[in-house]
């Protein structure tokens, strides 16, 4: 039998012991969820420098003539329909300072609030300014004076402000980012001014959106836009939405002068055959709603189009001034299913003959039904108003297809695609 001291002695043995593992115990349970809780950290900073930023798409070719998103600005937060544009740098809205030219009343534009950049500002210094302007004060305002293909202009100051943006994951990040303050808005050309409020700039400059994003650390500097024949689609800025194959790349001009998305040299094909025409550039542009073809691109499509409409159901008509080449049939029709049979696939070579990439347009992404129940040619002479040698492709030949620009690699994709609804996701979400 034991003796009881010792008994005593051995139990607080045990106890301490008992102790002493526990302390250990905890301490390396406690390391173990610091350790994930600081990789859950590091992980969700990863997540944030790959976030996705998307927007809900609105429009038509015809009769809108644009497609649109809607942006809040301020705070608190004020609506804003913004025409996409991956043609120019500057995203801008209307602007209460007191505005000239503007199509929307007062209480629908940005009212400024001592929050104009100075013109020594770095993103200020990518803008073309006005010639009775210029950057005498470091303190003066960042005035901005950009023109369009359409001949529509605005003038304004570059401010900034609070802009709550949804990422893919459905939060919202409130951030601060730069953009135009228009007070003066032109636009003589024959049609009336679209009625949104301003545009989207999403160009390759410095005060584009999505430079601006990549150099906050949100997104990778990559835009995709997808556009739908029934009027919706879906625009995003980062790369979460590229599909991981199946997209026709191509590189962007390295050479182009301007910071358009200009791809080429590319050969023209039409029903697979060549044309003759080679050596295009091409500028992707969602800002123009028609493609446009050089004088002799666009004189050899439309002299096959004629051919192969000789002896079908379909003949020669004007419908309005914006569309110059129409047909009619016997009949008004009613959608493009009626006639499609008649026209032929019109095709992009770019890249050598036989590894080319092709970029084809088929008659559906190309053709319009007008409201008089014609089918018109949605490819236009761009020579005849004033692109000279620039060839563009608009928003007619983007529909049912997803564009990629990617800014990471200098290069631009596409891939056939239902523009209703997000890659892999319920049918797409509503605004904000």
């Amino acid at each position: 039998m034991m003796n009881p001291n010792k008994q005593q002695r051995r139990n607080l043995y045990f106890f301490f012991v008992f102790v002493f593992y526990v302390f250990i115990l905890c301490a390396r349970f406690q390391t173990s969820e610091a350790t994930k809780d600081s990789s859950a950290q590091v992980k969700l900073q990863n997540r944030r420098l790959s976030s996705t930023v998307v927007f809900p798409v609105s429009g038509n070719v015809y009769p809108l003539g644009y497609y649109y998103v809607l942006l809040n600005i301020g705070n608190p937060p004020k609506l804003f329909d913004l025409d996409i544009d991956t043609g120019s740098d500057l995203t801008w809205v209307q602007c209460d300072a007191p505005c000239n030219g503007c199509t929307k009343p007062r209480a629908k534009q940005y009212k400024p609030n001592h929050n104009t950049l100075p013109c020594s500002h770095i993103l200020c210094s990518g803008l073309d300014l006005p010639q009775d302007r210029p950057c005498a004060d470091p303190e003066d305002q960042c005035d901005y004076e950009i023109g369009y293909s359409d001949h529509a202009s605005s003038i304004g100051a570059l401010v900034t402000d609070e802009v709550p943006l949804k990422l893919a994951n459905g939060s919202i990040m409130n951030l601060r980012l730069t953009f135009g303050c228009g007070y003066d808005q032109q636009n003589p050309g024959p049609h009336p001014p679209p009625p949104t409020a301003g545009i989207l700039g999403l160009g390759r400059g410095k005060v584009g959106l999505s430079t601006q994003l990549k150099s906050l650390g949100i997104t990778k500097n990559v835009i995709v836009h997808c556009l739908s024949h029934t009027g919706k689609g879906f625009l995003s800025i980062g790369d979460e939405l590229v599909p991981s194959s199946g997209v026709t790349w191509t590189s962007l001009a390295t050479n182009s002068p301007s910071k358009n998305y200009m791809a080429g040299p590319a050969e023209l094909l039409f029903n697979d055959k060549t044309t003759g025409v080679k050596g295009i550039n091409v500028v992707f542009d969602s800002g123009s709603s028609y493609t446009y073809f050089n004088a002799e691109a666009y004189q050899a499509i439309l002299d096959l189009i004629r051919k192969d409409l000789n002896g079908k159901p379909l003949t020669d008509t004007k419908d309005d001034k914006s569309l110059p080449v129409c047909w009619k049939g016997k009949k008004p029709l009613k959608s493009l299913d009626e006639v499609k049979k008649y026209f032929k696939t019109i095709t992009l070579r770019f890249g050598n003959q036989k590894n080319g990439q092709l970029f084809q347009v088929p008659p559906e992404s190309y053709l319009i039904i007008t409201e008089k129940g014609r089918v018109c040619l949605g490819i236009l002479n761009g020579t005849e108003i004033g692109l000279e040698g620039y060839n563009i492709i608009g928003d007619i030949s983007f529909q049912g297809i997803m564009v990629i620009y990617d800014n990471e690699k200098q290069r631009i994709g596409w891939i056939s695609s239902d523009c209703d609804k997000l890659p892999k996701s319920e049918p797409l979400f509503t605004s904000f």
